[in-house]
C-alpha cells in the first residue's frame, strides 16, 4: 500500500456499500430483472443493468418500465417490484461465505481487530439477510439499508445516517464504494472514498483498488 492509502485507512469509521464491494449479487439482480422484463414482453440488457447500480428497487423498476415503454398503475408497480424481489431472494437464500468477494472476510477481520467502527450503507432492503447468509454480520456495528432511507445515491443520506449511527463526523468516515453514484454520495457527504473497480474507473475516489484484498496488511 502507498503512504496515501495508509493515511486514508487511518480513519476510525468504515462504511461499506454491499453489492460490488462485499458481495456480487448484481448477477442475481440482473437475472431477476431480466425475467421480469421478459415476462412483460421486452428484453433487459447487461448494459442497462449497470445503470441500476446503487439505485433503489422502486427507481430501478421505473427505469426498466421506461426502457420497455410499459405503463403500469402504482398498485401494479408494487406487485412487480415484489415479484422481482421474491425471485431475487430465492437466489440470495442459497448464498454462503463463498460468495464474498476477494479479501472481504480478511479485511473485515483486520478492521475489527484494529478497533474500527463498521457500518453498512446500502440501498438494498435485503442487506441484513445477505450479511447473515455470508457470515459477516458480526463485524457490523450499524446497518443502514433501503428500509431506513428514502433518498437514493448520489444523495448522501445513507452515508450520513451511517455516520450518525456510528457516532462519528463525516470527516472521520471512510466509504467503500463501487458505483459512481455511491462515490458521488460519499463526496457530497464530506467523506473519503475507496473506490472498488478497474483502473480508470471512479475518478472521484481518493483511492482505487480492484478488490479489498489489495488493502490487506
Amino acid at each position: 500500500m502507498t503512504l496515501g492509502t495508509t493515511s486514508i485507512l487511518n480513519r476510525p469509521a468504515y462504511i461499506f456499500d454491499l453489492d460490488g464491494v462485499l458481495v456480487d449479487t448484481a448477477v442475481f439482480h440482473y437475472a431477476a430483472w431480466k425475467r421480469l422484463a421478459n415476462q412483460l414482453g421486452f428484453d433487459f440488457t447487461e448494459a442497462q443493468n449497470e445503470q441500476l447500480k446503487g439505485v433503489s428497487r422502486v427507481e430501478s423498476l421505473e427505469k426498466i418500465l421506461h426502457w420497455g415503454e410499459v405503463s403500469k398503475t402504482e398498485a401494479e408497480k408494487l406487485a412487480l417490484a415484489q415479484q422481482k424481489n421474491d425471485w431475487y431472494l430465492e437466489m440470495v437464500a442459497k448464498m454462503t461465505a463463498s460468495d464474498l468477494l476477494p479479501g472481504v472476510l480478511e479485511f473485515l477481520e483486520q478492521a475489527s481487530a484494529a478497533g474500527k467502527k463498521i457500518s453498512l450503507g446500502s440501498a438494498s432492503k435485503n442487506a441484513p439477510l445477505i450479511l447473515e447468509k455470508t457470515g459477516i454480520a458480526r463485524f457490523f456495528d450499524a446497518i443502514v439499508d433501503g428500509n431506513e432511507v428514502t433518498l437514493s445515491k448520489p444523495n448522501p443520506e445513507v452515508f450520513l445516517c451511517a455516520a450518525r449511527k456510528l457516532g462519528f463526523s463525516s470527516g472521520d468516515c471512510l466509504v467503500f464504494e463501487d458505483a459512481e453514484a455511491g462515490v458521488a454520495a460519499a463526496v457530497a457527504g464530506g467523506m473519503a472514498v475507496v473506490g472498488i473497480g478497474e483502473e480508470g474507473a471512479l475518478p472521484e475516489a481518493n483511492v482505487l483498488v480492484p478488490n479489498l484484498s489489495r488493502l490487506l496488511k
